[in-house]
């Protein structure tokens, strides 16, 4: 009788083993606390530094290039000679206009002095005065074509770019020189439609260098150009609000820093993660004090640059919520929550 009774308490007790084995344990997520929204939020942006002037010199007449007088990357001082092209034919075509209105012009005279005695009639009057106008405005037209065979500097600058070299035969507007101007340049950066439209927040714009480590330098916002380009992105000017020294240089890259205001209205913000789509509306599960998770709705105002989501409502600062593996949970479900990495154990080895 002993033997079945201890057999039978053999079996029992590896069935409950077995049981207690078998329980499927806690899924494992990272819990986080509900964060109040920062009154001002930043984000980076990769931008480029731009010379304030960069035009291409051309001549505005048509001609043989006669010499260019600068180098690629020499300095030139505003009024310098940059180019010019062979004056002979214009030379010769002033001479002629010159001669034609000399002769037009002592005409004029002599008519207008007889119409002073009454000798001639209205009619020749302005005949001769008329005719003076348009012989005078074809003297200066070709003065002008004369004086457009050379191109001077328009400011200080340096010459980034000769584009073509004598005797090549240039027409009027074809570029000739590429200057780029010595004044404090500019930084370019591109803008997308979410963060345009929020333009009017912007309060602080800094500059990070690369070759200044541990310094920004506060920018000065110069426009934003309201229509996208190709790629749905707008362009915004900036300059430095400051010296820097070394000045960038035309073409250097960096990243600028936007400060911009946060709306009272929203609230808390969370990590993006935390998110997840129900019958096309957003949630997060709320985590309650026995460890089970509820799942409640949100008003996401937007999606930061940092990996946050800004809310307009549903959540309260303080409440715990799932930050990682959200999308396989179920309703009032039990989680444990992750262990943090230790500080001292990094990457787990110990």
């Amino acid at each position: 009788m002993k033997r079945p009774c201890y057999l039978l308490f053999c079996l029992l007790l590896g069935a409950c083993r077995g049981a207690g084995e078998g329980a499927a344990p806690l899924p494992a997520v990272r819990i986080e606390c509900v964060a109040e929204a920062a009154p001002s939020a930043a984000a980076e942006y990769p931008g480029r530094v731009r010379a304030s002037e960069e035009v291409r010199l051309a001549f505005q007449t048509g001609g043989t290039l006669r010499r260019i007088a600068v180098d690629e990357g020499a300095f030139v001082r505003r009024g310098e000679l940059v180019a010019e092209l062979d004056p002979a034919d214009y030379a010769l075509q002033l001479k002629a206009v010159e001669a034609e209105w000399s002769r037009i012009e002592a005409e004029a005279r002599r008519v207008m002095a007889l119409y002073a005695d009454s000798v001639v009639t209205a009619d020749a009057y302005d005949k001769a005065r008329y005719g003076l106008r348009q012989a005078t405005a074809r003297r200066d037209h070709a003065r002008k074509q004369l004086a457009d065979t050379r191109i001077t500097a328009p400011f200080d600058g340096y010459v980034q770019r000769r584009h073509c070299d004598p005797p090549t035969v240039v027409a009027a507007g074809m570029p000739v020189v590429t200057l780029l101007s010595t004044a404090a340049p500019e930084i370019e950066i591109h803008l997308p439609a979410a963060d345009y439209v929020r333009r009017d927040a912007i309060e602080r714009c800094e500059a990070l260098f690369d070759y200044l480590p541990g310094r920004s330098v506060p920018l000065r916002l110069l426009g934003i150009r309201p229509q996208a380009n190709a790629n749905q992105l707008y362009a915004v000017r900036l300059a430095l609000a400051e010296a820097v020294d070394p000045m960038p240089a035309p073409g250097m890259n960096l990243l600028v820093r936007l400060t911009r205001r946060t709306a009272a209205a929203e609230g808390v913000t969370v990590p993006a993660s935390a998110l997840f789509a129900r019958e096309e509306r957003s949630c997060v599960w709320v985590v309650g004090a026995d460890s089970t998770v509820r799942r409640r709705e949100v008003r996401v105002e937007r999606l930061a640059a940092d990996g946050s989501a800004l809310l307009g409502g549903g959540l309260a600062v303080g409440e715990r919520i799932v930050t990682s593996g959200v999308h396989r949970l179920t309703e009032g479900q039990r989680v444990a929550p992750l262990a943090e990495p230790s500080r001292t154990n990094i990457g787990g080895l110990l």
